[in-house]
């Protein structure tokens, strides 16, 4: 086992003004050593490219978290602290500078855990692995966009619609992307763009995708 996480990074050009932190999924339980060649870590490779691309000129810097372990492990929570380091790792590196998380499925469910570090603004919840009582004081006053795929068999597309309702966040919006898994790859440009879309507009690089305002007041179909 690793002493300790991993924390890659794509750095703009100039000045960094944002990070944008990518944690990938992985297992209930598994006490095996992460790897960055595991296909949940792959998976989450063309949105680092992604955000990079469309965030260099506006000084996001993208950085992608490897985890000591491949597994959650109960109550042990394994990522959470991992995601608590590189969130220090961050401010140590750039300062006092805004923080958008971007996760998918064990990976979003960390994120939604560590939002309430006080540079996160936000968070980007792909296909979240949400089981029943999971807590959601961490994202209170944040801002929220959960994406889950309707034929998702590996997470419920239905628990990120109860957590999304319940959720003490300052804004949640929710969308369901049809004929959609949990590899996230049928519709791979859909998820890219809502994501990077989200990202850039929560950090005011850019304007907020039309579906995403309008997912702000109701759930959505897409």
């Amino acid at each position: 086992m690793s002493e300790k996480p991993t924390l890659g990074v794509r750095e703009p050009v100039g000045e960094v003004r944002a990070v944008a932190l990518v944690l990938h999924g992985g297992r209930v339980k598994s006490r095996v050593p992460a790897s960055p060649w595991q296909p949940a870590a792959l998976r989450m490779i063309p949105f680092a490219w992604v955000l990079q691309r469309a965030g260099r000129d506006q000084g996001l810097a993208v950085c992608s978290l490897g985890y000591r372990l491949r597994g959650w492990n109960g109550a042990e929570a394994s990522p959470v602290p991992d995601a608590r380091w590189a969130l220090d790792r961050v401010r140590e590196r750039y300062g006092e500078v805004p923080v958008v998380l971007v996760g998918h499925s064990m990976g979003a469910r960390t994120a939604l855990r560590v939002a309430d570090d006080p540079h996160v603004r936000g968070v980007v919840a792909l296909a979240p692995w949400l089981p029943d009582g999971e807590p959601a004081g961490a994202v209170a006053g944040r801002e929220i966009l959960i994406m889950h795929g309707a034929n998702d068999r590996t997470t419920e597309a239905a628990a990120s619609r109860a957590y999304a309702k319940s959720a003490p966040a300052d804004r949640i919006a929710l969308i369901e992307l049809r004929d959609e898994g949990h590899a996230m790859l049928r519709r791979a440009g859909v998820w890219h763009r809502l994501t990077t879309g989200f990202v850039l507009g929560l950090l005011g690089f850019t304007t907020m995708p039309k579906v995403v305002e309008v997912a702000w007041s109701r759930a959505l179909v897409i």
